[in-house]
């Protein structure tokens, strides 16, 4: 039934006036939800060579045809490889009514890999299209048998006729799938129609309009606001098959990322036909050797490089996956987001206009350009396509040296407005319009060219290949950005990663290598690290708390059109759960909301958040910021107590002192029902025993991550054993308390450059269920990714997750976990805790990597369960950082230099869990943080 009404019954209507609108018949679905079967033989690959069915829109390659093909791959296919030019021939029959005859119907195709030949009653429509990406149109008219079935055959051809077009959209960093993959349907339209629109809103309510039609007569446009209420109306004579339009919106309400205010016009033709386009009033303007300027006001991008994908569909999508790519990039406090490298759905466009996004709509080129004949006719259709979406506020004419220079003046043609053109280009000395759009800089040439008269606006940064780049470093960069004269921000890559579910290989997902996983997001948009350390540092409230808090927190406005006023700021006063509760998270003690500062945009200030008298009593304060939309700009959680204050009841100390017994080889310390034995030799734990059954098969430890240490001497006196010890190690004192928690004290002092510091021991991963911890998560973290994690009890089962590979599951289990006050393992040997009461502590659990390499990268420390003082930061995986040498990266990237003394004590019960109430721990649950 829903095929049937797709085919034949689902008739989309822009107005609700019979016969004087443009109707819409979809001849296939709309989306990879709702997609339609059609005759389908494909010619080579897999189900080839006789007549089938296939679901359209599609790749034909997520439906069971052809082969699977990788743009870049050469390491596969090697430099010269010829992909094999694949052709799916499609049949598919429909009705026109009688009711028609006399209107002039055209047939749309939204997007095909790639080139296209349609046929309709067994006649060329027209020639054939070359290029995939693209809205293309054949009036049918003539070829139509009316009141009667018509046939429609369409064959694609994976591989162009033309050279140049797979150049530039076959060898690219993105899987190649043939197929019709976006919608086609039949336009209807009077005789005399609108063709086409050109809109050019400014900031200041000016409106013009060039309407391009298909007879002659007079044009009137009813302008309305978002309330639908009609703000302005005008009119224009048809000359040449055009018409201006001339008005002005008093008080017009600006579009911008952050306040997206929408206006439609209605243009009507002579009485008939009727057209509606949605549209925003705004400015944008390059300011030479300043700026990019939207509405008089210089802005800077906080963005992203998406592409069309999803795994089981390829690049078929549907709304609900276009609105979720949105708010995830609204999420991480982005602004902009670059259509890369081709232009997208006109859905994600339409979204974009009505929530917010400043877009970079890009020509396809990757690295290779359309030639002139090819290219013109597609740079004609992408602009009338999106030509009237205020989001779209730069062309990009193509990819890192994909720039055909003879065709810049030609986005102009069809745009009123005449929007600037832009190179995402990958080589220095390439800048055009006075914007530098470089890829791929370290952060001290970032500096340099921040420091040179062009605009700096990078469309290609920090390249998210598994857990590198993305989040790690960005701080740095941003900040380089943020306070440059002609920093106009730039655009991280990429969104998500791009694997493909091979339904060639049993549904794997497919990253193709190192050439896939480049997103901050997986696939199917599971989140990772970097996410939530984007969302911190493009927060446009930056908040923070002073050394000796008093209740007033100082303020930094982000926002570039914003007063905080339209911001609501919320505390909650909290206590931490302990490590024998059921979940992790928090409790909400009291809470309120701060008075709203009057701070204008880039502007600072301090906010007294107006506590109640008692808060010094509470563990943490949390305080989050709501945008004037209600959504939640960022979070944050501020520890009032230390972390003595902190192990209030779950350091639990007798005071008393356990027995210390020596023997020829070792020192044996006991305390309720736990048994330490120290070896005197290396002074390294060699095993725990409790009395009830098994305990941890901790030990091997500890041990310095870097440095040298020998045992030099040995004491025991008064239940404590103290090693003394040469090289770098000064000193590990241990005593049992008589509650069955062992506490050590140590020293270890370190001059130089070091990719870790602290001690280590070894624990069986594979005994491991999972950990829950007091500390900042929910993600791990590297030396210049600290943001994004927050203080909270989290809780986490065991995983061997990583990003890039399947199965995409994060908070990874394993990594570095940042100032944790305790920490309580669940294995299968019971559930042992490791508490400190000083600040700063990071914790390695276990064998992980950063880049998918040959070997973890970077190095690890020693053994399995680490205690560290400084943890290394994590490179990206393109050439400036072979070998991890992250020192480009900025000074969050460097190594780390310790020179001096550290000292730490660490707390260790191995006891098995006490009797409880029966709950059972429930792992992977978000922790409870909410304060509404």
């Amino acid at each position: 039934m829903r095929q049937r009404l797709l085919t034949g019954l689902l008739i989309l209507l822009i107005s609700a006036a019979q016969g004087q609108h443009t109707l819409v018949q979809y001849l296939s679905g709309v989306d990879n939800n709702t997609r339609v079967e059609w005759d389908f033989f494909c010619t080579g690959g897999r189900n080839s060579g006789y007549w089938t069915k296939i679901k359209v829109p599609s790749c034909w390659e997520q439906q069971g045809f052809g082969e699977y093909n990788y743009g870049r791959d050469y390491k596969t296919y090697g430099k010269n490889f010829r992909f094999a030019d694949e052709q799916g021939m499609y049949r598919h029959t429909f009705n026109v009514p009688a009711s028609w005859k006399g209107k002039t119907v055209n047939i749309v195709f939204e997007g095909s890999m790639t080139d296209t030949e349609v046929k309709i009653n067994g006649k060329p429509a027209g020639a054939v299209h070359q290029g995939a990406f693209y809205r293309f149109r054949y009036d049918i008219t003539d070829k139509l048998k009316f009141g009667a079935t018509n046939l429609l055959e369409v064959t694609v051809s994976k591989m162009s006729a033309d050279a140049s077009v797979n150049n530039a959209e076959r060898l690219a960093d993105y899987w190649v799938f043939g197929g019709i993959f976006r919608p086609v349907y039949l336009e209807v339209l009077p005789q005399q129609h609108i063709v086409q629109t050109e809109i050019d809103a400014r900031a200041d309510g000016n409106f013009r309009m060039k309407v391009h039609t298909n007879g002659s007569g007079k044009v009137t446009a009813l302008i309305r606001d978002a309330k639908g209420e009609q703000v302005a109306q005008a009119g224009g004579v048809v000359k040449d098959a055009m018409a201006f339009i001339d008005t002005k919106v008093p008080n017009a309400l600006q579009w911008t990322a952050e306040t997206p205010n929408l206006y439609q016009v209605t243009l009507i033709l002579n009485q008939g036909h009727q057209v509606t386009e949605k549209f925003g009033f705004r400015t944008i303007e390059i300011r030479h050797r300043d700026g990019i300027y939207l509405n008089g006001v210089k802005i800077k991008m906080k963005g992203v490089n998406r592409h069309c994908f999803w795994p089981e569909s390829g690049r078929t999508l549907n709304d609900e996956i276009q609105l979720k790519d949105v708010q995830l990039i609204k999420e991480m406090n982005m602004n902009a987001v670059r259509c890369a490298h081709y232009p997208p759905d006109k859905r994600f466009l339409e979204l974009c206009d009505s929530l917010g996004l400043y877009v970079l709509d890009e020509l396809a080129g990757w690295q290779t350009a359309y030639s002139t004949k090819a290219g013109k006719p597609l740079v004609k259709e992408m602009v009338q396509r999106d030509v009237n979406h205020p989001s779209v506020i730069f062309w990009s004419n193509g990819n890192e040296g994909g720039h055909n220079k003879e065709l810049d003046d030609d986005y102009g043609k069809y745009d009123l407005s005449n929007r600037p053109v832009i190179h995402a280009h990958h080589r220095p000395g390439n800048q055009f319009n006075g914007i530098d759009c470089n890829h791929y800089e370290d952060y001290y040439s970032t500096q340099k060219i921040l420091a040179d008269t062009n605009i700096y606006m990078v469309t290609e940064f920090l390249h998210s290949q598994d857990d590198g780049g993305g989040g790690a470093a960005l701080h740095d960069f941003w900040e380089l950005h943020w306070n440059a004269e002609r920093g106009a921000g730039g655009f991280l890559w990429a969104f998500m990663d791009e694997g493909a579910v091979r339904t060639d290989l049993n549904n794997i997902i497919d990253v193709n290598g190192l050439n896939g996983p480049d997103g901050v997001l997986g696939p199917h948009r599971e989140k990772e690290g970097s996410y939530y350390a984007i969302r911190e540092i493009f927060s446009p409230v930056k908040l923070s708390f002073p050394a000796a808090f008093t209740g007033t927190v100082e303020v930094e406005n982000r926002f570039h059109f914003t007063n905080l006023q339209q911001c609501r700021l919320q505390w909650g006063l909290v206590n931490f759960r302990k490590p024998g509760d059921a979940v992790a998270g928090y409790d909400v003690i009291k809470k309120g909301s701060a008075q709203p500062a009057d701070i204008a945009p880039l502007g600072k200030g301090t906010i007294s958040l107006g506590l109640p008298g008692d808060w010094r009593q509470y563990d943490a304060i949390v305080l989050a910021a709501y945008d004037p939309f209600q959504k939640e700009i960022y979070r944050w959680v501020h520890r009032l107590r230390p972390n003595t204050g902190l192990l209030n009841g779950v350091l639990t100390l007798n005071g008393a002192s356990g027995s210390a017994q020596e023997s020829d080889s070792l020192i044996t310390l006991s305390g309720r029902q736990v048994t330490v034995q120290l070896h005197k030799r290396t002074g390294m734990i060699t095993s725990v025993k409790h009395a009830a059954g098994d305990a941890p098969s901790f030990g091997n430890g500890p041990l310095l991550v870097s440095g040298a240490a020998t045992v030099k001497a040995v004491t025991v006196s008064d239940g404590e054993a103290e090693f003394i010890y040469e090289g770098n190690m000064k000193y590990v004192r241990w005593k049992m308390d008589s509650s069955g928690w062992l506490r050590m004290e140590y020293e270890y002092a370190l001059d130089g450059t070091y990719p870790f510091a602290g001690i280590t021991f070894t624990y069986p991963e594979h005994f491991v269920l999972g950990a829950k911890w007091l500390g900042k998560g929910p993600s791990r973290v590297w030396k210049n990714r600290m943001q994004g994690v927050t203080d909270n009890v989290w809780m986490n089962a065991y995983n061997n997750a990583s990003a890039g590979s399947a199965p995409w599951t994060f908070p990874e289990f394993k990594g570095y976990y940042a100032d944790i006050a305790w920490m309580e393992m669940n294995t299968v040997q019971g559930k042992f805790c490791i508490a400190s009461p000083d600040t700063g502590l990071y914790v390695r659990l276990f064998d992980f990597y950063g880049l998918n390499d040959a070997r973890p990268n970077p190095a690890l420390p020693p053994g399995t369960l680490s205690f560290l003082d400084a943890i290394p930061p994590i490179g990206t995986k393109l050439a400036f950082n072979i070998n991890n040498n992250t020192r480009s990266l900025g000074p969050a990237s460097e190594p780390n230099e310790m020179h001096g003394s550290r000292k730490r004590t660490l707390y260790f019960y191995f006891g098995l869990p006490k009797p409880g109430n029966g709950k059972k721990e429930q792992y992977n649950r978000p922790a409870v943080n909410d304060l509404l």
